[in-house]
Parts: C-alpha cells; structure tokens; sequence
C-alpha cells in the first residue's frame, strides 16, 4: 500500500467520522439542548446558529468522502469487479451514501421550511400546523445520517477485512513464538 493510499483510506474513514459524528452530536446534543430555549423562535434561532456554524465543516467532509472514495474505488477497481464479497459490499456502500447525502438535503431542506413556517406561526395558523408537521419529519430525518453513516463504517471495516491476510489477530498462529 503506497503513502497516497493510506492518506486516501485516512481522509475517507475521518470525514465519515465527521459527517457521522457532527450529526449524532446534532441529533443527541444539539437540538434537544435548543429545547431548553424560552420560546419557539429561541429554539429555532438556537438550533439554527448551531447547525450553521457546523454546516461548511460538514459539508467539506461529505465532499472529500465522497472524492476520497472515488479514489478508492478506482484504486480497487479490479477487486470490485472480480471479488463478488467486495462488489456487493461496494455496491451497498454506493446506496447506502447516496442516502446519507439526500437525507442531509432533505433535513437542510425541511429545516430551512420548519424556520420559515416559524416565523410565521405566531399570527398563522397554518403556519402552525406546517411548522408542526415539518418539525415531525425533521426529528426523523436527524437521525438518518449518523443510521445511514453508520453503516458505511461498519461496510468499511467489512472491506477492510477482506484485505488482511490469513493470519490475524484472532487467528491460531501457525507457529509458536521461539521454534
């Protein structure tokens, strides 16, 4: 494995790190403590300023893991074509990141409605509801990306145990130490 390979696998596996763990930490810490705001509009204006700020960090990880496994893949495109494990393994990698990225879409999409409809549902009362029925479909949407990248580690760690050779950790050693 060459330095740019590891460099690579290295910016894949810490920028799915980012992108799954900014958005648990969003899901888990964030927006429940935004609850805590005195009115609605302060715990729209907090969970917003947050994500904001955490939005161009997130966003250049999902960039550079996106790139970094194209990389990948043309690094390993032989192994994807002729090992099936690997292609299926690959294949579900694909769909399973082309999920994560519409569901962040769809939550920064949905958010930026659930904000406006805020706004205005103090003197609206379909403004209410619409923000209300948006507000459901966001706490469900916030947990998709860290499910969904989630599982890209756990394919990760399946392809890159494809690669070890037959003597790992857990595996009986063919000879004793010292013989």
């Amino acid at each position: 494995m060459t330095a740019w390979s590891t460099a690579v696998r290295a910016t894949h596996l810490t920028t799915n790190a980012a992108w799954f763990g900014g958005s648990l930490m969003g899901a888990v810490g964030l927006n429940p403590a935004a609850a805590e705001g005195d009115d609605e509009r302060q715990r729209a204006d907090i969970a917003d300023e947050g994500w904001t700020r955490w939005g161009p960090v997130q966003g250049a990880a999902v960039a550079l893991h996106l790139l970094s496994g194209v990389a990948i893949l043309a690094d390993n495109r032989r192994r994807v074509a002729h090992h099936r494990p690997t292609t299926v393994a690959v294949v579900l990698k694909t769909a399973l990141t082309g999920v994560a990225v519409a569901a962040g879409a769809e939550a920064y999409r949905v958010g930026a409605a659930y904000g406006d409809a805020r706004e205005q549902a103090d003197h609206d009362e379909d403004a209410r509801r619409r923000a209300r029925a948006l507000g459901e479909r966001l706490r469900l949407l916030q947990w998709a990306t860290p499910v969904t990248t989630a599982g890209l580690l756990v394919l990760d760690a399946y392809l890159g145990e494809q690669q070890r050779g037959l003597a790992g950790l857990l595996d009986r050693p063919s000879t004793a130490p010292g013989r």
